[in-house]
Parts: structure tokens; C-alpha cells; sequence
């Protein structure tokens, strides 16, 4: 599976989201630098089928299908979205996400899974107050139960604190299990972990595409400019050619040599490529 967000953008001038390229796929982990406190989460909701984009598109495998990202794709953690409530307990949101899953969730079930996912220490604690790290894993282990789900989207889990390399790890394993994983995080988790080359395609699309948009009136304006300078430039050298061809009269009287050949010149112009 690969989902891609080509120009995507949200709200008015692409305040709520500005115009962002990336991508994601089966068996890879990739990293997407976004700010404040809304972005990531209309980054994640974007990315994942469950908000349409104001601008671009999100395709999966090649195709735009919302239902089908929604079906094959996980939002995991997203801010006031698919967060759990933070005074439940660990063991409280096992159960829920079991029983979502079509799973035995009693008390006994959820103690076993509790268990052989190395998470029975946590159990009775607010998921609030949970490691960092343990957090993010027990919700991503518990989003691939159901049915169907390829891919997870996990939106700023730097939010919680710790050493970004935890949850990194996690995100690495998943994808070596084979699923397509798509991190949204803050550039200072970024700079932490050295430097994802998967943000860098990232950015360096997103700012692909707002060039691209953004020459097609530059390049126009340019070219218009760029003809008046011809044309003005063509004008006067006519006159300069008229003058110098009445002096080189004069030379031709006194040396009988040729007066001096005049070179046509025009402005070149400059477009953006589109």
C-alpha cells in the first residue's frame, strides 16, 4: 500500500494547513515536520481519509478513495480526535480497543494481552501517566487488531515528552512487520533524531509545490516585463543605428573603410517552469 498527499492544503489560504507533499508506504516509516497545535492533527486527519483537503488530493495506491484510507489506515493518538481520555486507565482503553477489534475483552482477556505486549506493569495506571514510549506503542499494537488496517498514522507523540528515539523505534518496528507508517511530529523531534531523510523528501515537496503554484503568475509577470524591456531596448538601439550610420558616412569619406556593424539585441526572458 502507498498513500500520497500531493499539494494537500487546508482552510482559508492554507492557514489551517499549508500546501503539503508526502508520502507513505508498506514496509517504510516516514517522518512529517508539522507546527503549532492544530497542523499536526489536520495533517493526520488528512492523511488518513478522515478530512478532505481544501486543495490537492490523498491517493492510495494510485487512486483517490477516502473510504478506503479510512478502512486501511489507523489514526493513532491524534490530539482531541482519537486520544483516550487521559484519567482512563491502560487496562480501560485495552479493553475498548478489544472489544472494537471484535476480541474477547473481560478482564481476564485483557490481562493476557496486557501481558504478552510487556505492559501488564502499566496496567492500572491513567494512560496520561503512562511512559511515553509504552503509550505509543500499547496504542499503535492495539490499532493494528482490527481488521483490514495497513498503514498507521500517529500524530505527535514528541507531545507526551521523553526521548523521541522510544517512539521511533516503534514506529521502525511496525514498519518492518510491514506496514506503512507515517509519524507527524515537531521539527524539534526531527533535528533529534539526526535528521529523517523522509522528512527532508517531505519538506522539500511541499516547498516543490508552493514554488510550482507560485510561478505560473511570477512567470507571466516576468515575461510581459521582460517584452517591454525588448521592445524598448529594440527601439533605441533603432535610433542609436540611424545616428551612427549618418557618422560612418564620414569614415567611409576619410578612410573609405566600412562604418561599424551594429549587433541586434533583445532581453531575454526567464519563466518558471510549471
Amino acid at each position: 500500500m502507498k498513500v500520497e498527499l500531493d499539494a494537500a492544503g487546508k482552510g482559508r489560504r492554507e492557514h489551517a494547513l499549508p500546501v503539503t507533499s508526502a508520502s507513505y508506504e508498506s514496509g517504510r516509516v516516514s517522518l512529517v515536520t508539522a507546527e503549532t497545535a492544530q497542523r499536526p492533527t489536520v495533517l493526520g486527519l488528512i492523511a488518513s481519509g478522515r478530512m478532505r483537503p481544501d486543495t490537492g488530493r490523498v491517493l492510495i495506491d494510485g487512486e483517490v478513495s477516502a473510504s478506503m484510507l479510512r478502512r486501511r489506515v489507523a489514526l493513532v493518538d491524534a490530539p482531541d480526535v482519537s486520544e483516550p481520555e487521559p484519567n482512563v486507565t491502560l487496562a480501560g482503553v485495552a479493553a475498548e480497543e478489544l472489544m472494537f477489534a471484535g476480541r474477547r475483552s473481560d478482564p481476564l482477556a485483557v490481562r493476557r494481552w496486557l501481558t504478552e505486549n510487556r505492559l501488564a506493569d502499566a496496567a492500572s495506571l491513567p494512560v496520561a501517566n503512562v511512559e511515553p514510549g509504552e503509550r505509543i506503542r500499547a496504542l499503535c499494537e492495539l490499532a493494528v487488531l482490527r481488521q483490514g488496517v495497513d498503514g498507521l498514522v500517529l500524530v505527535s507523540p514528541d507531545r507526551h515528552g521523553g526521548e523521541p528515539g522510544a517512539w521511533w523505534r516503534t514506529a521502525r518496528d511496525f514498519a518492518e512487520r510491514g506496514f506503512a507508517v507515517l509519524v507527524i511530529a515537531g521539527e524539534a523531534s526531527r533535528s533529534a533524531l539526526g535528521g529523517s531523510p523522509a522528512a527532508g523528501r517531505a519538506r522539500e515537496e511541499g516547498r516543490k509545490a508552493v514554488g510550482e503554484a507560485r510561478g505560473v503568475s511570477s512567470r507571466s509577470a516576468r515575461s510581459t516585463t521582460g517584452k517591454g524591456a525588448s521592445a524598448r531596448s529594440t527601439t533605441g538601439k533603432g535610433a542609436s543605428a540611424r545616428s551612427t550610420t549618418g557618422k560612418g558616412a564620414s569614415a567611409r569619406s576619410t578612410t573609405g573603410n566600412r562604418g561599424p556593424r551594429l549587433r541586434r539585441m533583445t532581453t531575454r526572458t526567464r519563466g518558471g517552469r510549471v
